[in-house]
This record gives structure tokens, sequence and C-alpha cells, in this order.
């Protein structure tokens, strides 16, 4: 049982995550590779992700066994940022917390705090090996979650509007109670099955809530008390990931092209001229589709200063990371040949 310990600071500290982060997804997939269960959501991705691979996966083998603890090193808070953050984060392990942390692999395993000769060499510091960890990740993400990104964002921003809501209409309360089954909220305690039984104070601290799409059956916590604290809990599955084409097709055919281009420039939010550049239409297009996006539910929009500033409502984050988009996303020619014709737009 996990027991997690709420005060009234920390109950006004509960946080939902922006979006998935990319280390606990990379790290959870790959417990869910070497597991059988949960075939109708993992099947079809454990064999695709295994063929990509080709086997090499040793190295995160001896690091992250198959049952019970891994380090959390693996998992740091810039992992919400991205890959490059998240493992320039791991290059600056303290060589003291490596050969820890890798000890209690050992003791997990044999009850002795020794590491794993498999890791001694990554415990010793060398440059060399931790480059090789780092790679081994790399490659890992690559095979196995890159290609279903769009998918795993999209399920983790569903799951987080529905959090949204309950937040909105009960406060931090009615947001705990809405957590999956497996977690139950007996305030101030909130309760999980969990392979072991643990206690965790946050003693004013906040709680960071991170939905995941390979988190399966029970939450996972860091190890360290010392650490943020961060609850990573399963989302509820309702298909199979899949790999989508590059491109809006199914979007365009919905809103149209130009509408789904202007929507997928929006991004982390822009002004109206902005959204032209990016999308490569005129101004007026722009205001034009902005407007029909906003009323549909999928934008909104906020003055900011002299501009006007475009951002995406959950609905639209879904929307558009359902699609499977790649990369930035054009009108049609005869929409970016008036653009180049009327020149660049500035204010």
């Amino acid at each position: 049982m996990l027991r997690i310990h709420f005060t009234g600071n920390d109950l006004a500290g509960v946080r939902m995550a922006a979006q998935p982060d990319v280390l606990w997804e990379t790290i959870l997939s790959f417990h869910r590779l070497r597991d059988r269960r949960g075939s109708v959501v993992y099947g079809e991705w454990r064999s695709e992700a295994r063929i990509r691979l080709g086997g090499e996966t040793r190295l995160l083998a001896a690091l992250v066994p198959s049952r019970g603890y891994f380090p959390d090193f693996l998992t740091p808070p810039q992992g919400i940022l991205g890959l490059d953050e998240g493992l320039d984060a791991v290059r600056a392990t303290p060589p003291g917390r490596l050969r820890t942390e890798l000890a209690l692999i050992g003791a997990a395993r044999s009850g002795r705090p020794v590491v794993p000769s498999a890791l001694r060499a990554l415990a010793e510091g060398g440059a060399g090996m931790l480059g090789r960890l780092l790679t081994a990740l790399r490659g890992y993400h690559r095979a196995a979650v890159e290609p279903y990104w769009s998918h795993i964002q999209a399920r983790v921003e569903a799951d987080r509007a529905r959090r949204g809501r309950a937040l909105l209409d009960g406060g931090a309360d009615e947001l705990l109670a809405s957590l999956p089954p497996m977690l139950r909220w007996r305030s101030p305690v909130l309760e999980a099955d969990y392979p072991v039984d643990r206690d965790v104070h946050l003693a004013g601290r906040g709680l960071l809530l991170q939905p995941s799409y390979f988190c399966r059956g029970t939450p996972v916590v860091l190890r360290d008390p010392e650490l943020p604290p961060v609850l990573v809990y399963p989302i509820t599955h309702c298909e199979a990931p899949t790999v989508r084409a590059p491109g809006l097709p199914s979007l365009a055919k919905l809103v149209g092209h130009t509408r789904s281009a202007v929507l997928n420039a929006i991004g982390d939010g822009g002004t109206t001229s902005e959204l032209a550049r990016r999308a490569g239409v005129s101004l007026a297009s722009a205001s034009q589709h902005a407007g029909v996006l906003r009323e549909a539910g999928l934008v909104a929009t906020l003055r900011h200063g002299n501009a006007v500033l475009h951002t995406l409502t959950p609905l639209g984050a879904a929307l558009l990371g359902g699609n499977g988009a790649q990369g930035p996303v054009q009108a049609p020619a005869y929409e970016r040949a008036a653009y180049a014709r009327n020149g660049p737009v500035t204010s």
C-alpha cells in the first residue's frame, strides 16, 4: 500500500503536469515491452518496437529491472521539457548519487547494497559508459516511443482535460477523488495499491500529478524522499497506440486545409501576425480562421498589449495531438502564393 500524506499547504500545491514526460514514458514503456499483460493496448506496439530495436537493450535491461526499483536519476524533472533536456539532466547526475542509486538495484535483487557487475563501469563514473547510457536511451526512445508520441500526447491531454474539469468543479479534493480507481482519496491521505508498503509525507511541498500512457496497474513515485514529489499514474486506455503518417489529412478533412494549418501554427501560442507567418497565409485569412476556431472552442484568444494572443484549448490540443502532426504544416499553395504577393506581415 502506498500512502501519500497531505497538509493544507500540500492540497494548495497540487498541480497537473503540462504534458507527458518523455523520460517517464521511455522508462515505463521499457517495462511494458517485457510485460506480457495488456496485450489489447500494448501487443501490436510491442511487436513493432521489438522489430525496430533489434534486441539492443542489454544496458537498459541491467539498469531497469522488469519489476521493482529503477534509479530515480533516469527520470529527472527536466524530462517534461523534452528528450534533449531530460538527457542533459541525466548526464549531469552527481557521481555520488549515481553510485548510491545503482547500488539500490543490487539491494533490491539480493538484499545487499552492491552495484551489479553489469553496471560497475557506469557507477565508477566513466564518461564513455555514461555516454553509452545516453545513446541507449535515445535509441530506445526513437524506436519505441517517438513514433507514437502524437497518440501519447493526445491521450495524456484528454486525461488532463478531465482532471482540469474536476479541479474547476471542486478544487483539489475533487481532483484527487477523480484519479483512476487504484488511487483512493481519503482526506488527508491518498492511498494506492503498491508493490511495497510505503508512506510519503509531502510536508508542504505539494504534489505534481503526472499522467502516463505507459504506466500500468499501479502508480509510481520516486524512491528518494528528498526529491520533489511526483505521482505518475496510468491514464485510461481506449485504443492501442498507432503510427500516423506526417501531415494533417484527417484534420484537414474536418476543418479544411487552411484552417488546420492555422490551428497547427498556434503551437504554444502566437499573435495573429505570427500565425500568418507560420501558416503562410495573409493576416486577414489568419484572423478569420482563428475566429472560426475560437467559436468552435478549439482556440482561446486574449489581448496581450497591442496584440491578440491565440492559444490552444485542451480540446484543440487534443484534436491536433491526436492527428499525428509532425513538423510545420502549411496552407494550400494558392493561400501561400497570395501571402507571397502581399509580402511579410508585421505588427
